[in-house]
């Protein structure tokens, strides 16, 4: 996959293309459905299959205070796509210029003029342009004047009732429900981050952890104790992971991720690693002593060990 930074990064007569556009936080399996017809048509027709996505979600520069966290990075996201076949992304930066063109002007620029788009694929919801004024009516209206078909692609709906969305999998990650929320995604939640010096108690405990850095990517789940795994450099292992404040010690800030690799005391410090949860074990709670602590982390090790089997 190539990634074109902005409408001028894209190269002079790149295309005829078929085009997807949106936010595609986490990359979900509505994401993966759009995306798969975008290729069926691709290869169809002999076009490129081009998604058009954001460095940011729009509400972070027009309505911060209504901007939910995201479920990936932007290095996590650009990642996701490339593993969906598609032949590029251009990711456009959300400035106030691009907020600030209209709808006829936002297609013409970058679908016509940019990707010579031959189809373009949305949503029913899909809103573009200044203000949002773009609808799919419009989009349908422009793409007879400027030479492309619109494709309303269908909500995918697990259960029948509610669609796949990027807010479902937020409740559900805020819910511990990691599995579930692997559903909709069509992948596991993963946090992304350096591994940094913590107090070294879980060492003293006999579980030496990989704690991440505050700074980590991805969106973590509710406090609790999880089975997952932890990618360093290309090598997988299994892990019981840790989420939040530890309420057994004081002075641990909020929203800690720490890893401990079963059966491995490996050196992970400054290494970029990633750490999948893969199920909820527990949530987290306070014990009345450092043994009990211990005996119950014997306990989510073997949990951890049986899930990940």
């Amino acid at each position: 996959m190539r990634t074109f930074k902005g409408i001028d990064g894209v190269p002079a007569g790149y295309g005829p293309s078929v085009v997807t556009i949106g936010k595609f936080d986490g990359v979900h399996q509505g994401h993966r459905t759009i995306v798969a017809r975008v290729r069926e048509i691709a290869e169809r027709d002999a076009l490129r299959a081009v998604v058009v996505t954001f460095d940011r979600n729009p509400l972070a520069l027009l309505a911060p205070d209504k901007c939910p966290d995201a479920l990936v990075s932007v290095r996590q996201k650009l990642g996701l796509l490339a593993t969906t076949g598609i032949d590029a992304t251009v990711l456009l930066p959300f400035d106030r210029s691009l907020a600030s063109l209209p709808p006829e002007e936002f297609v013409e620029r970058v679908l016509v003029d940019a990707l010579q788009a031959r189809v373009v694929l949305v949503g029913s919801d899909f809103r573009y342009g200044a203000r949002g004024a773009g609808d799919v009516p419009l989009l349908v209206e422009l793409g007879e004047r400027f030479g492309f078909t619109v494709e309303v692609v269908d909500d995918v709906k697990p259960d029948g009732e509610r669609r796949v969305s990027s807010t479902w999998v937020r409740e559900l990650l805020a819910d511990g429900e990691v599995r579930q929320a692997a559903r909709l995604l069509g992948h596991t939640p993963t946090v992304s981050g350096i591994v940094v010096h913590g107090a070294a108690r879980g060492r003293e405990l006999g579980f030496p952890t990989a704690n991440l850095s505050p700074e980590s990517e991805g969106l973590i789940p509710a406090d609790g104790v999880y089975a997952g795994w932890l990618t360093d450099a290309g090598t997988t292992y299994p892990a019981a992971i840790s989420v939040g404040n530890n309420p057994t010690f004081e002075g641990v800030p909020r929203k800690q991720v720490e890893a401990y690799v079963l059966d491995r005391d490996l050196d992970l410090y400054d290494h970029l690693v990633d750490v999948e949860f893969v199920d909820r074990i527990r949530g987290m709670v306070a014990f009345e002593s450092i043994e009990a602590l211990i005996e119950r982390m014997h306990d989510d090790v073997e949990v951890a060990r049986k899930l990940l089997a």
